[in-house]
């Protein structure tokens, strides 16, 4: 039988850092929709709150009429001025039957002590100036909540009212999302776990991650980030781990992130992830590793089907702990008809 032309390569062994490549969908890592605590109408609405619009924390959205809130303010500071006033009369009441007690203390039993002195109505005097107190600052609770604030630096999705609308307590007025940070859920082979190391909070972040989308941004373009969390659920129908990775100015807001891309909420993104670095190990390309995890080997010009033991896959490389050396000639070409000892000859060899 004719020996089989084919063409050898050899492996390489060392301390390796491969890239886990995964897929995901980006996500907010803080949304709300934004709701008064207060009704009211809406009399001014700020140019920022407008869909694609960024504002700072803090920054007034909107400002629902404060009229009738005003009102309602000035009539319970004039209840804490009486229930104030009616409560110096009553110390004053109480210093006058306290000289009548000591008047009289000799013929007045202990137990009647308290309603001599006015107790009572002195405990009623001080409970209504604490409630004329707690009605004043709800009253300027009410007040400063006419005026609807971002709670945080955020990137204005939509806006559901305007200037003339009527809107009551919880009411949706628009959706908002932060701008410091947005999630990749990404879908990862829990095989490939082990891999990964995850942050223990935000101030140590995770293994290094580039993320790029594809379909939308010019070639050799990407995002940095880093891991963030193990979701502690496998996806329904693929069974794939669900791992978050988060990514710093989404939408290159700041000037350190001029330039670059901006990720939008929704959009399906590749990352790599890299990974723990696999020791001793030996790399060949993904390619020549053969059906099973078995490799072919020229072996004193007979072909060898050896099993190898491969710890990891990247979309480039198979990492392999034992099964291959560094001086074994690996077969690149592909054969059509393989066997265990079938005779072969070199490429230069036929030249």
């Amino acid at each position: 039988r004719t020996a089989m032309l084919v063409e050898v390569t050899r492996a390489e062994r060392g301390t390796f850092q491969p890239e886990i490549l995964v897929t995901g969908t980006v996500r907010p890592e803080m949304e709300i929709v934004l709701s008064p605590r207060v009704g009211g109408e809406i009399v001014s609405v700020s140019q920022s709150f407008t869909p694609g619009g960024f504002v700072d924390k803090g920054e007034i959205l909107l400002q629902i009429d404060p009229a009738d809130y005003e009102v309602v303010l000035l009539q319970r500071k004039s209840e804490l001025l009486q229930a104030s006033a009616d409560l110096e009369l009553e110390l004053g009441r109480q210093n006058l039957a306290l000289k009548d007690y000591k008047e009289l203390e000799g013929s007045i039993s202990s137990e009647y002590k308290s309603l001599v002195l006015r107790a009572p109505q002195l405990d009623t005097a001080r409970s209504r100036v604490e409630a004329a107190e707690a009605a004043v600052r709800r009253a300027e609770l009410d007040l400063e909540r006419t005026r609807i604030r971002a709670p945080f630096a955020a990137h204005i999705i939509s806006r559901e009212a305007n200037v003339g609308s009527q809107v009551s307590a919880g009411e949706a007025l628009g959706k908002l999302v932060g701008v410091e940070h947005y999630w990749v859920e990404a879908a990862v082979p829990v095989s490939n776990l082990r891999w990964i190391d995850f942050s223990e909070d935000r101030e140590t972040p995770g293994m290094e991650v580039r993320v790029r989308n594809r379909a939308a941004w010019p070639e050799n373009t990407f995002r940095e980030g880093s891991v963030h969390r193990l979701i502690g659920e496998l996806e329904d129908q693929t069974r794939l781990a669900r791992v978050l990775l988060t990514v710093s100015d989404p939408l290159s807001h700041e000037p350190q992130s001029a330039g670059l891309p901006p990720l939008m909420i929704g959009s399906f993104v590749e990352a790599r992830i890299a990974g723990k670095p696999i020791r001793d190990a030996v790399r060949i390309d993904r390619d020549y590793v053969r059906k099973d995890d078995t490799i072919w080997i020229n072996e004193d010009g007979l072909l060898r089907i050896r099993e190898l033991e491969v710890v990891f896959r990247d979309d480039e490389f198979a990492y392999i702990q034992s099964g291959l050396g560094t001086d074994d000639q690996v077969i690149t070409t592909n054969l059509a008809t393989v066997f265990d000892g079938a005779a072969l000859r070199m490429a230069e060899e036929a030249q």
